[in-house]
């Protein structure tokens, strides 16, 4: 039986997400190397009140990612953004993705009333709203949110 943990994470040393960031770019994503890019230059480490990051593990390693950041897109304090869900081809179809975003949610309603995000992926579109996020048509800068009631 395959089994991962997803753990949300204070610090992720960057070289641990090669593999990730590699897998990502071969599929013409760049979500992942911006991520680390921002990371290492300490422009978004996932740091500051209401954010966090959340990793999933599988045998030592690490197949999925995802991210929770203070929109600053709206300048409203109440609204979360979801950022760089990725998961592993090799472990994709397992739920990794929505165990990411189970925690990313269960975060989030500490903080937020609404998260927000962005994609232009229609794997991604079907699978947001697979679980529980509304098409946004009247913003460019998200496509999807969802409403959240505080826990």
């Amino acid at each position: 039986m395959n089994e991962f943990i997803i753990t949300k994470v204070n610090h992720v040393e960057t070289y641990k997400l090669m593999r990730l960031v590699e897998e990502s770019t071969s599929e013409g994503f760049r979500h992942l190397k911006r991520l680390m890019t921002d990371y290492e230059a300490g422009t978004n480490k996932f740091d500051r009140y209401g954010e966090a990051l959340f990793i999933a593990i599988k045998s030592g390693d690490i197949v999925g990612i995802c991210g929770l950041n203070q929109d600053p897109h709206t300048g409203d304090k109440e609204v979360g953004r979801v950022r760089r869900l990725y998961v592993s081809p090799s472990v994709r179809r397992f739920g990794i993705g929505r165990m990411l975003m189970d925690s990313v949610i269960v975060e989030a309603r500490n903080y937020y009333q609404m998260l927000v995000l962005k994609t232009d992926n229609p794997v991604a579109d079907l699978f947001y709203q697979s679980i529980g996020f509304s098409v946004k048509v009247d913003s460019e800068n998200d496509t999807h949110f969802v409403k959240l009631s505080l826990s």
